[in-house]
């Protein structure tokens, strides 16, 4: 049919996007999460296309789906910090705002610490966690449970920050063993 993992990366993201800054901000919570839900499940359409495609996926399109995943969890972090704006609860927008940031400094710390030769793979709360963490509590939201959203938010929050102090520590243990000396982290370490 001409579709590639790459369109289904894109269109995945899209529709997240535009569901998260169009339901979210407009208080339908239960609706915005239904529809990108089912975004959310196309976007992981694309490694199993990618792989019946041609038996495995490429260097670029894992490059496309980790950094799209960014955006489309920035959107819906986003698209929770407006509703909290506009119904003036000034702090829980605020979490969502953490919430947004904790979750790309967890993958960003990740991402840096494997492009350095480090082992990262560890931490409480990862992109799935978040997606559940902030997806479920804002359909019962908006079902009409109450408490929920907030408190989801706020254990989300308390997790991602102990997985970015997790992760960094654990790569410091690495790089501070005396046989941790990578040819990429002295290369670092000459540039600063």
């Amino acid at each position: 049919m001409g579709v590639t993992p790459d369109m289904v990366t894109a269109a995945g993201t899209l529709g997240t996007v535009v569901a998260a800054l169009v339901f979210y901000p407009r208080g339908q919570l239960a609706a915005g999460t239904l529809v990108i839900t089912f975004f959310v499940f196309a976007d992981l359409l694309d490694g199993v296309l990618a792989r019946l495609g041609g038996g495995r996926g490429s260097r670029w399109g894992a490059f496309l789906d980790s950094s799209l995943d960014r955006l489309g969890d920035a959107a819906i972090f986003s698209g929770l910090a407006i509703h909290f704006a506009l119904e003036r609860r000034p702090v829980l927008a605020c979490v969502a705002l953490f919430c947004l940031v904790a979750g790309a400094l967890v993958s960003y710390v990740k991402a840096r610490a494997e492009g350095l030769g480090f082992n990262c793979d560890v931490g409480l709360v990862e992109r799935p966690e978040r997606l559940v963490g902030a997806l479920v509590p804002a359909f019962l939201d908006g079902l009409g449970v109450p408490y929920v959203l907030a408190a989801g938010l706020w254990l989300l929050a308390l997790g991602s920050a102990v997985t970015v102090v997790q992760r960094v520590l654990h790569v410091r243990r690495q790089a501070l063993a005396p046989a941790a000396s990578t040819p990429s982290a002295d290369r670092e370490s000459d540039e600063r």
